[in-house]
């Protein structure tokens, strides 16, 4: 099962704090972020629907629907992530940008806390216009969800234009877990970003390197069905510790940024 919203886990784990290394964002275990009693399911937020058990999956283009309902029995396993190897992120970038790859430097590379069949990690990039990639990694070759992978600037702001959101998608890592992982791009005014899953108010941090932020969790449920995980919801603070942006009741985004 591989679902892919547009945009892009109930959460009561550890979660990944920030630390940064070389332009380059790596993670190690912390502690989750309390948060404010979560507010009502948005009726904007992006959804997908998944195909029938297997690897195959199918994205419901037109307009966004509410996300639906959060299956109790899902909760957030781990979200500690590890760097990728330079040498890796190389190779990661040259298969999924081809010619391109020399264009980017990677601001974030990390292997997830869980591997689905396809993916084991991500590669944020960035080039010299500004202009960002996401690579999704298995060992050292690297696929976009975009096509072309350079096409994920412009297309989708959170509301007051403050998060941009790249890809994004659940897939299935075996009997009883799931992958969440999504990505994207943030303005100067954000100085913190945190995920939230489904119903649950606690909030985790994401990795934040170069303008670009990711967010990954391996969920947890005591049956392996093709139940929909809880949908992640980004929320942004500014440098004075306020919330300026909350994807679960500002869910509505634009097409392009003016």
């Amino acid at each position: 099962m591989r679902i892919r919203p547009i945009v892009l886990i109930t959460a009561t784990a550890t979660a990944a704090a920030i630390a940064t290394a070389g332009g380059m964002a790596t993670a190690a275990t912390g502690t989750s972020t309390p948060a404010p009693a979560a507010h009502a399911k948005p009726s904007g937020a992006p959804t997908a629907t998944a195909t029938a058990s297997g690897s195959g999956s199918s994205v419901t283009p037109g307009p966004v629907t509410a996300a639906p309902a959060t299956p109790a029995a899902f909760a957030v396993g781990s979200t500690a992530t590890a760097p990728i190897e330079a040498g890796a992120v190389a190779g990661i970038l040259a298969s999924c940008l081809g010619a391109e790859a020399s264009q980017y430097h990677a601001v974030i590379a990390v292997r997830t806390p869980v591997a689905s069949s396809e993916t084991d990690g991500v590669v944020v990039a960035v080039d010299s216009a500004g202009r960002y990639v996401q690579c999704e990694s298995k060992g050292d070759k690297g696929s976009s969800l975009s096509v072309p992978a350079t096409f994920i600037n412009d297309r989708l702001w959170g509301a007051g234009h403050l998060i941009e959101y790249f890809d994004s998608f659940s897939a299935s890592a075996g009997a009883g877990q799931v992958l969440s992982l999504g990505a994207g791009h943030y303005t100067p005014d954000v100085a913190k970003i945190t995920v939230s899953y489904g119903d649950d108010p606690t909030q985790y941090p994401a990795l934040m390197a170069g303008g670009a932020f990711v967010h990954t969790a391996a969920l947890t449920t005591a049956t392996d069905t093709n139940a929909f995980p809880p949908a992640p919801y980004v929320h942004a603070y500014n440098a004075d510790g306020q919330e300026i942006y909350n994807q679960k009741t500002q869910p509505n985004v634009k097409n392009t940024h003016p």
